[in-house]
């Protein structure tokens, strides 16, 4: 069963940049949680990188979903 390989494309282009949001501020979080461990706070450190789970969850979540729309688009000519 093939799609729209134009409407696939446009969607695996905003999940693509979904994912790239994510992964930012994610690095974002990841950079301020070094920051506390270096000035000392190991403790505040670690909960901050806490923050980073569900950024990471949404961003594989979007990566499996682009993957399996790349599967059923029609292929490129």
């Amino acid at each position: 069963m093939d799609i729209d390989r134009t409407a696939a494309h446009q969607a695996i282009a905003m999940m693509l940049a979904g994912i790239q949001i994510r992964l930012e501020e994610a690095a974002r979080i990841a950079r301020a949680a070094s920051a506390c461990v270096q000035a000392g706070s190991i403790h505040e450190g670690v909960t901050l990188a806490l923050d980073i789970e569900q950024g990471i969850h949404e961003a594989n979540r979007l990566l499996d979903a682009a993957s399996f729309l790349k599967r059923f688009a029609a292929p490129d000519t």
